[in-house]
């Protein structure tokens, strides 16, 4: 082992799963979020590189102390901004093993065990999502790979190459900007990109999707693909699935859902019925890094019919001609845009033989009720209002008292934000809805107690309190 020798190493390993466990065993009392000082950001600027190299145990605790120490805790149970990833310790020791084996998953011929779990765990994630036996996909990075990946499919399946320049695809306002921006990537221009508004609950207008696709049909357009959400960042809000795949049937278009976060609701036997109408979608994006407990990046993309990757993505360059897989085996180098990639399955598929995938339904179950639980809190307390109610693990509210103009509840729901930041008991943060600043929670960490919710609202309500005598005085 070049650079460091087995005693070193067996120190350091041991050395870094103390530290994890002392992490772990300490979560609680940690700040949710630490932003580095200008001290710590300069000392971390003045290190350099040396010829020389340093001592491993000195470069180990140094990134402990000063890198690891300085960021935000995304598994903290309070941590309750964007959309959180309370990554499971067993996705780590997932990490660590394939980490340490280092399996290339690009083809069958590096890592036939590797792709066999690969293939295993998708067809247990499509038998969730209701697909039928042609279906298949693949793991990658995150989500805005995942739609990409989508996209370009979709665009190959439904346009000939001389069409690509007047395809038109169909967003809502809600939607993630990573489908917007995957869709500049393929070479879209902003005429070909329609941003559908929502109804009252936020959700995609079907009236007026249906309405811009005839338009663009008349116009001599061709349209291609519809993104639908399951679990929009912003309020946890499901598009309506069925009207929007009957669209998509009827104009024989691409029905692609971002279910980045939302799709885990599919491993929840209390509730899956709320994405009813997913199977129904073309292509499914799913972040494991989100709601199935994993770390970083460990993301998937389903297909209804596996032949629409093959088809778009295969290819058999001579020095791989070795390497091409046999009868029902996968490269999946030929079904993506990776050649050399890791072996993203393996954590998951660890985490699922080790929990059991009862366990796992509890954990996302758990969310959905303590965003539900956290709802019925904040309405106890005078001068706040629900602005969305809790969906899919996620809630809007405001501290609104009626005698103060929109703008002071806007500097002050801001002001109660930078607050809780600096002190770092939770992490919130504020979104705009309905033209409000609004807060927001997404609570999707199984280890979140009622006793989070209750001490989070306090301090919340002590600083719009403190935020109202500094702005209005």
């Amino acid at each position: 082992m070049e650079g460091i020798t087995k005693e070193e190493l067996y120190r350091s390993v041991q050395t870094i799963v103390k530290t994890y466990i002392d992490f772990y065993d300490t979560l609680r009392e940690k700040k949710a979020v630490t932003i580095a000082s200008d001290d710590v950001i300069q000392k971390l600027r003045n290190i350099g590189f040396s010829k020389e190299g340093r001592e491993l145990d000195q470069v180990i605790h140094e990134m402990i102390e000063t890198i690891y120490a300085n960021q935000a805790i995304m598994q903290h149970p309070r941590f309750f901004a964007f959309v959180p990833s309370p990554a499971s310790p067993l996705s780590w020791i997932g990490d660590v093993l394939t980490d340490s084996y280092n399996p290339h998953a690009g083809t069958w011929l590096e890592s036939s065990s590797a792709s066999c779990i690969e293939q295993e765990t998708i067809k247990w994630l499509c038998q969730k999502a209701g697909y039928p036996k042609t279906a298949g996909g693949l793991f990658v990075s995150g989500g805005s790979i995942a739609n990409l990946t989508a996209l370009v499919v979709a665009r190959h399946a439904k346009l000939s190459e001389d069409m690509y320049f007047n395809g038109v695809a169909y967003l809502s306002q809600q939607t993630h900007f990573s489908a917007a921006k995957a869709l500049r990537i393929m070479g879209l221009t902003t005429e070909q990109i329609r941003i559908i508004p929502c109804d009252d609950q936020l959700r995609m207008d079907t009236r007026s999707l249906e309405k811009a696709i005839l338009q663009d049909l008349e116009a001599g357009k061709k349209p291609f693909v519809v993104v639908a959400t399951a679990g929009t960042t912003n309020t946890g809000c499901i598009d309506p699935l069925h009207p929007i795949a009957d669209i998509c049937d009827r104009y024989d278009l691409w029905f692609h859902v971002d279910g980045a976060y939302g799709a885990s609701v599919l491993v929840s036997n209390e509730y899956h019925h709320l994405l009813d109408g997913i199977s129904r979608a073309d292509s499914i994006t799913w972040d494991a890094h989100k709601w199935l407990f994993q770390t970083y990046a460990c993301s998937m993309i389903l297909f209804k019919n596996s032949h629409d990757l093959a088809n778009c993505f295969s290819s058999n360059p001579e020095y791989l001609k070795d390497a091409v897989a046999e009868n029902d085996e996968v490269n999946y180098w030929e079904w993506g845009i990776e050649l050399t990639r890791p072996a993203r399955s393996l954590k998951l598929w660890l985490t699922l033989q080790t929990l059991g995938t009862d366990k796992l339904s509890e954990m996302v179950t758990h969310g959905i009720q303590y965003a539900q639980r956290l709802e019925e809190i904040i309405k106890e307390k005078p001068n706040w209002e629900i602005v969305t109610s809790a969906q899919l693990a996620i809630i809007n509210f405001r501290y609104a008292p009626k005698s103060l103009s929109e703008h002071s509840c806007d500097q002050i729901n801001e002001a109660i934000s930078h607050k809780m930041t600096e002190n770092g008991f939770a992490c919130v943060l504020t979104t705009q809805l309905k033209g409000k600043t609004v807060l927001r929670i997404c609570s999707i960490h199984p280890e979140t107690t009622e006793k989070d919710l209750k001490e989070t609202v306090e301090l919340l309500n002590k600083y719009a309190i403190e935020a109202s005598e500094e702005i209005l005085s």
